[in-house]
C-alpha cells in the first residue's frame, strides 16, 4: 500500500486563490470547525470569495503546522438532525495565509496594508478579551489580543491615511457576553494610555464597526482516540483533522448594512444578524446550559455518567425534558415556537452518538453556573405563576447533596473554589436538613441575595432533600410531586 500523500494545496489540485477578506485571530479547533466553516459555505453557495488569513495570538501555537498544510485541513461534522444520525466530511480550503507575529512582526503589520480586507474575527478564549497595562506599541508584538488588534488597527490608519473607507469591521467570537463592546472599550484605553492621536480614535469609533456576538457548536476538535477511522475515509495525510457537531448558530447584532456585507440569509447556514442578541443569549444560557447544569448533580446521583445516558434514560431523560419544556421554556420571551424548536435541537445534541459529554466534565463550578443559567429561571417561574417548580427545586436539592462529595459510597466529581467547598461542607456539617438548607440559601456569597425570602423554597428544598436521602432519587421524586401537588396548592389558594 503506497504511503499518503501530505495534505497540500498541490496534492490535492487547489490553484485559485482568494483574495484575504478576513483576518482571523485564532488558529484553534473552534474557530476552524465554525467561522472559516461558515465563509467556505459562504464562498461556495454565493461565491463570496473570501479568503481568511490565520493569525497566531499567542506564543506557541498552530500556525507553523496549519502553514506546512497550505491552510487545509478536513473537517468532520456528526450529530443528530430531526432524530436521524448525520456524518459528513469538508475540506476547508479558505484559510490563505498564516502568520506568527512572534517570529513575523513585519509580516503581521503588512496585513493591515491590504485593500481588499474587511473583517476582523477573533476567538481569543474568555480570557483573551483583557486588558494588560504592560503592553506598549513598540512590543513586537503587545502581549495580549486587544494590544496586538490597537497596534494593527493604528498601522491601517496611518498606512491609508485615516481614509473612512478603510475601517474593518470586528466580530469577535469569544463567549463573553457584549464581547465586542469589551473589546472597543480596551481598544480605547490603549489609545490613550498609547498616547495616539484624537484622528486614531475618531477612526475607530467612527469608521469600524464592531459587533457583539454569541456562538453554539460543540466542536471536540481532533478525535484522538478514533483518529484511524477518520484517517481511513481521507486519502492524503491531515495533521489537523478537526470534528464538530452539525449544529450551527451564529447570532450577530447588526443592521441591513452587516447581512449586505455578509449575505448568509444566501446560505443553509443558522446566522441571525438581528437588532438586540440578549433574548438569544438568555435562550442559550437558560435552555442548553441550565439544563446540562441542572442535569449534573442530579443525573450522577441518580447513577449516569454521560448526558446522552441521561437523556436516554427513561426516568432522567423525561425529567429533563419536563424541565425545559415545562418549566424553562414558558417564561421565556421569544416566540414559543422558536423556543421549542430551539429546544427539541437541544435534545438532538445531547443524544449525539459522536460526542462522550461525560458528566463529571461539565461539574466545574456548578454553584456559580447554576446561580446564572437555572435559578433565574426558578425565581421567573415563582414571580409569573405563585408556585414552585417542581424539577427545578428538586435539581436544586441534588446540587446541595451533591456537595457532599460523597453519594452510596460513591466520590462525587466536585470541583469548585475552595471558598465554595468550604461554605458548602460547613453548612453539611449539621445534621438537621432544614439547617443545612436555610444556611446555604441565606448564604449572599453563592447567591448574591438572600433565598429564604422566596416563599416556600426553603421548605421545599428541605422536603426534597430529605426524600432523595430517605428514598433515592427516583422514588424521592415521585414523593416529591405528591408533597409540592398540595403545597403549591395552598400557594395558589392564597393568592
Amino acid at each position: 500500500m503506497s504511503e499518503k500523500k501530505r495534505l497540500t494545496r498541490e496534492s490535492v489540485n487547489l490553484t485559485d486563490q482568494l483574495p484575504v477578506k478576513v483576518i482571523q485571530f485564532g488558529e484553534g479547533n473552534f474557530l476552524r470547525a465554525f467561522v472559516d466553516y461558515a465563509f467556505q459555505v459562504l464562498n461556495r453557495t454565493a461565491g463570496y470569495q473570501a479568503g481568511v488569513a490565520v493569525v497566531q495570538p499567542i506564543e506557541h501555537g498552530m500556525a507553523e503546522v496549519l502553514r506546512e498544510q497550505d491552510g487545509l485541513y478536513t473537517l468532520f461534522l456528526q450529530g443528530i438532525e430531526k432524530g436521524i444520525a448525520v456524518r459528513k466530511k469538508e475540506l476547508i480550503n479558505n484559510i490563505v495565509q498564516v502568520c506568527d507575529p512572534y517570529k513575523e512582526f513585519d509580516s503581521y503589520l503588512s496585513l493591515a496594508h491590504l485593500e481588499s480586507l474587511e473583517f476582523v474575527i477573533s476567538n481569543t478564549t474568555e480570557a483573551g478579551i483583557a486588558y494588560n497595562e504592560e503592553d506598549h506599541p513598540e512590543m513586537q508584538p503587545p502581549s495580549s489580543f486587544p494590544a496586538k488588534l490597537t497596534r494593527f488597527l493604528y498601522e491601517r490608519f496611518t498606512h491609508f491615511n485615516g481614509v473612512p473607507g478603510a475601517g474593518l469591521t470586528i466580530i469577535p467570537c469569544e463567549l463573553i457576553n457584549y464581547n465586542s463592546d469589551t473589546l472597543l472599550k480596551i481598544i480605547l484605553r490603549y489609545i490613550d494610555q498609547w498616547n495616539l492621536e484624537d484622528g486614531f480614535r475618531d477612526w475607530v469609533n467612527e469608521y469600524c464597526d464592531f459587533h457583539n456576538t454569541l456562538v453554539d457548536r460543540i466542536v471536540p476538535g481532533y478525535p484522538a482516540d478514533r483518529i484511524h477511522e477518520y484517517e481511513e475515509e481521507l486519502n492524503y495525510e491531515d495533521k489537523l483533522i478537526v470534528s464538530a457537531e452539525t449544529y450551527f448558530l451564529w447570532v450577530i447584532e447588526g443592521e441591513e448594512e452587516l447581512k449586505k456585507k455578509l449575505p448568509f440569509d444566501q446560505t443553509e447556514l443558522n446566522v441571525r444578524i438581528v437588532n438586540d442578541m440578549q433574548p438569544y443569549r438568555t435562550r442559550k444560557v437558560r435552555i442548553l446550559n441550565g439544563s446540562h447544569t441542572a442535569m449534573v448533580p442530579f443525573s450522577l446521583l441518580y447513577g449516569n455518567s454521560t448526558v446522552k445516558e441521561t437523556v436516554d434514560n427513561e426516568f432522567t431523560g423525561d425529567f429533563i425534558r419536563k424541565l425545559v419544556f415545562n418549566e424553562i421554556v414558558p417564561e421565556l420571551e421569544l416566540d414559543h415556537e422558536e423556543l421549542t424548536g430551539f429546544a427539541g435541537d437541544v435534545f438532538d445534541r445531547f443524544r449525539n452518538p459522536y460526542i462522550e459529554h461525560r458528566l463529571s466534565s461539565i461539574a466545574l463550578n456548578s454553584i456559580s453556573k447554576f446561580k446564572v443559567r437555572v435559578l433565574p429561571s426558578l425565581l421567573d417561574y415563582v414571580s409569573q405563576r405563585n408556585e414552585m417548580p417542581v424539577r427545578l427545586v428538586y435539581a436544586m436539592a441534588c446540587l446541595f447533596l451533591f456537595y457532599r462529595g460523597e453519594w452510596n459510597g460513591r466520590s462525587l466529581p466536585v470541583s469548585d473554589e475552595e471558598e465554595i467547598k468550604k461554605i458548602m461542607s460547613e453548612a453539611w456539617e449539621s445534621s438537621d436538613t432544614a439547617t443545612v438548607v436555610n444556611r446555604l440559601l441565606r448564604n449572599t456569597r453563592l447567591w448574591d441575595q438572600d433565598l429564604t425570602r422566596i416563599s416556600l423554597l426553603a421548605e421545599s428544598l428541605t422536603r426534597a432533600t430529605e426524600l432523595i436521602i430517605g428514598q433515592g432519587v427516583e422514588k424521592g421524586f415521585a414523593e416529591f410531586k405528591k408533597f409540592m401537588k398540595e403545597e403549591n396548592k395552598k400557594l395558589t389558594d392564597h393568592v
